[in-house]
């Protein structure tokens, strides 16, 4: 229990709980997202993103795709909010959030549980004693490609150009097969299909490149 819970915690308690699922309750759902909460056939995609910000692009992918579940980790309360909100609004159906650690999302999805992964613009810690907190490291890809179905994708995106370089030999280390990768997104072959969050708009207002790398669990 939250003694003095804000707007936000009530929205998420009361007027959005249908949508949300609090840290208690989505472990209970490990291995039953498809079945228990979205009703829907074992083999209908069901995609993620780690860390929805303001849910723009949350809520962009839900209603472009109607056809595939998605379901949203994210910590902090008024990003929830505003990620569910923005979904619901734009009159998508197929979402879901979830408060919980984007650090151990196996804690709540059983192997080969999900398709595609999106992580956008994750907290860089830019600095050299924080760069141990960065989430992309070869433990987490190892235990989040187990939690893929074969096939799926896993995209990535950042401003940061030391972490992008770090996480590049991550990935290049890892069991996924890397398809491609970019050091200026937005002049490269993977503009066209890209969709601009809403880090990513301001970045771009500062003329800032945005690193983006395309990852693969090959099928079997």
């Amino acid at each position: 229990q939250i003694r003095r819970p804000n707007s936000y915690i009530v929205s998420l308690q009361e007027e959005y709980k249908s949508w949300a699922f609090t840290e208690e309750q989505a472990p209970l759902y490990k291995g039953l997202w498809r079945s228990e909460v979205f009703k829907v056939p074992a083999h209908h995609p069901l995609d993620i993103e780690i860390g929805t910000g303001n849910g723009l692009f949350f809520a962009h992918q839900a209603s472009s795709h109607p056809e595939r579940c998605l379901l949203g980790i994210e910590r902090k309360f008024k990003p929830l909010v505003q990620t569910i909100r923005r979904t619901l609004r734009s009159g998508a159906t197929n979402a879901r959030v979830v408060r919980y650690d984007a650090e151990v999302p196996w804690d709540l999805l059983a192997p080969e549980e999900i398709n595609n992964v999106f992580i956008y613009f994750p907290d860089p810690w830019p600095k050299t004693r924080w760069h141990k907190n960065r989430l992309i490291q070869n433990d987490y890809l190892e235990r989040l490609h187990v939690l893929q179905r074969p096939g799926s994708y896993l995209e990535f995106k950042t401003d940061h150009a030391h972490y992008f370089e770090q996480a590049l030999e991550v990935f290049h280390n890892s069991q996924y097969d890397v398809c491609g990768y970019t050091y200026d997104l937005h002049r490269s072959e993977y503009a066209e299909k890209n969709f601009v969050t809403h880090f990513e708009s301001i970045f771009l207002r500062k003329s800032q490149p945005i690193y983006f790398a395309l990852l693969q669990k090959s099928a079997d």
